[in-house]
């Protein structure tokens, strides 16, 4: 393994002790810089070119978390971060920089970010309400976390805004829309079934007052095969006497 392939799977940074600790001299690193292979962010700290949110946690003391730490664990995100989260053992005002303090949970063996409990709940306690759901139902669909676990982590008067955003989370969600649009449909007081199956048509994404069928469909409905498909769906939910809306 080059160095490079070290920093990819690392992260895209690493300390120089990490580095040599995985075989890779001083002559080594140097070389690789000189190459324009790998950068120098500061004293003791190394990245691939490109993304420097890792480079940014270390050269900072500290590790990703937070909104920056959902593409370590792809998780679902709204938008990309304004600034830098991070944790530090020992926090300081830093530019450009949100600090979350220390971990509570163990972190990850060698990812540059906190484990994934702390992550999310830094994102409950950080975010606004949507962008934190989200994250957090990302990781509950995926299995990574369990939503008791996380209630349990929010006890309190203290905690009852991250509660309030753990009771949006749904048994399941096929796609970041359908997630969106179950909030926004429960708040204007619809009636609201989720993935309901239809003689005829098969499963959709919501039925809204027994009336209103209702597709949050992805980037993958354009392809042809696809088109066909749906158009087909959409024809035998109307022959049936539903009104159809594609959310795309």
């Amino acid at each position: 393994m080059d160095i490079c392939d070290y920093l990819a799977r690392h992260g895209g940074a690493a300390r120089s002790l990490e580095l040599q600790k995985a075989g890779f001299t001083r002559t080594k690193v140097s070389e690789a810089v000189a190459l324009g292979l790998v950068m120098r962010i500061r004293r003791g700290v190394y990245s691939l070119p490109g993304d420097k949110r890792v480079a940014g946690a270390l050269a900072a003391g500290g590790r990703l978390t937070c909104l920056s730490a959902a593409p370590v664990y792809q998780l679902w995100t709204l938008k990309e971060p304004a600034a830098l989260h991070i944790s530090r053992s020992h926090p300081t005002v830093t530019f450009g920089v949100i600090d979350h303090g220390r971990p509570k949970h163990p972190r990850h063996p060698w990812l540059p970010a906190l484990g994934l409990a702390d992550v999310l709940l830094h994102a409950l306690h950080c975010l606004p309400e949507l962008e934190a759901l989200v994250m957090v139902q990302s990781a509950v669909g995926g299995g990574d976390v369990s939503l008791d676990f996380l209630y349990g982590r929010c006890p309190g008067r203290r905690n009852g805004r991250a509660r309030s955003v753990l009771d949006l989370v749904i048994s399941r969600a096929d796609s970041l829309l359908e997630v969106l649009a179950n909030v926004h449909f429960a708040r204007a007081g619809l009636r609201v079934r989720r993935h309901v199956h239809i003689a005829g048509v098969g499963e959709v994404d919501f039925l809204i007052e027994e009336c209103l069928v209702v597709e949050t469909d992805g980037s993958t409905h354009f392809e042809p095969k696809s088109i066909k498909r749906d158009q087909r769906r959409n024809n035998q939910s109307t022959i049936g006497g539903y009104l159809v809306l594609l959310l795309l």
